[in-house]
């Protein structure tokens, strides 16, 4: 399939006649006021929509990970920017994300969950592939602010399109609100266009690839307090970021990236993606691995449900 073939899913209506854009298939789950209400805004929290023992498993897996307790394979972990060269500090402290567990034995139940799929077979049509999954632990803030991640749109990260069939699921894994960092959204954003994407001036330097919008500050914007199991779908052009977390806690998140597995790649050469691609390559060329953009997100992605999957 080509960039300017349409998928199957692109054309379709709702009973009534509605066109539908970003909520392709109807499959009972979401109503109509849901549907048109991520149609307006570009996201809809589900509420305890993920069970609360999972989550405690993610956690508890999390922990593991990042003490060496497990073989992590190929999963990416991330440090805090003010606390890397820190020591006698416990790694949950240092650590704020793993990400690229989809063939991890317990992570990706989050990912293959399959009350997670049906909802987004909503978004992405019944051919599922989870293309970018991550982790997220927010830690108490050192005073430098570097726990809050600045306004940005998913899509500045994925050389792969429609951009109409990405949705992102983001779970709660504890309760969230304004002390610890919740997410802030800009309904509607997802209508507009891929932005420019820069490191922000902050005084307190800004964590690896936590690239951000210009611009974007005097929009609208939600708050989403959440609860454990809480789930929210946003699209790729959403506007959002998370802020900064004064709590003395950790707020942990678990979210994955579908697509649909009927996607293609695009040529982020000469486009405002050009920047992040080399960003990323000289990350997997220092890790010892000589590979493309494109090829580093194939080996990222996982189909999980439809006719071609591979589970």
């Amino acid at each position: 399939m080509g960039p300017g073939d349409k998928t199957p899913y692109e054309t379709l209506v709702g009973h009534d006649g509605k066109h539908f854009r970003f909520t392709v298939l109807d499959n009972g789950l979401l109503t109509r006021t849901q549907r048109e209400f991520y149609e307006k805004n570009g996201f809809i929290v589900i509420p305890n929509l993920i069970p609360h023992e999972l989550i405690d498993e993610c956690r508890q897996r999390f922990l593991d990970i990042v003490n060496g307790d497990v073989d992590s394979g190929q999963i990416l972990k991330m440090k805090d920017l003010s606390l890397k060269d820190r020591t006698g500090l416990p790694n949950e402290r240092i650590f704020n994300k793993v990400q690229d567990f989809c063939w991890d034995p317990m992570l990706s139940k989050y990912i293959t969950f399959p009350r997670v799929l049906d909802y987004v077979e909503c978004f992405v049509g019944p051919n599922i592939r989870a293309c970018h999954s991550m982790l997220i632990n927010k830690p108490p803030d050192a005073g430098t602010r570097t726990s809050r991640h600045p306004l940005h749109q998913d899509l500045h990260y994925f050389p792969f399109r429609p951009m109409d069939r990405i949705v992102a699921a983001w779970t709660a894994m504890e309760h969230i609100d304004d002390s610890n960092g919740c997410l802030v959204v800009q309904p509607g954003t997802h209508k507009g266009e891929l932005l420019q994407h820069d490191y922000p001036e902050w005084e307190g330097g800004v964590n690896k690839m936590y690239h951000g919008v210009r611009g974007a500050e005097d929009n609208p914007r939600v708050k989403l307090h959440m609860e454990k199991g809480d789930t929210v779908f946003f699209h790729p052009l959403l506007i959002h970021g998370s802020g900064t977390n004064v709590s003395p806690n950790y707020r942990k998140a678990v979210s994955c990236h579908y697509c649909s597995s009927d996607s293609y790649f695009i040529d982020v050469k000469g486009t405002t993606q050009e920047g992040i691609a080399k960003e990323v390559e000289q990350v997997a060329e220092r890790k010892g691995f000589m590979i493309s953009f494109e090829e580093i997100w194939k080996l990222r992605s996982r189909d999980v449900r439809g006719s071609l999957a591979m589970l």
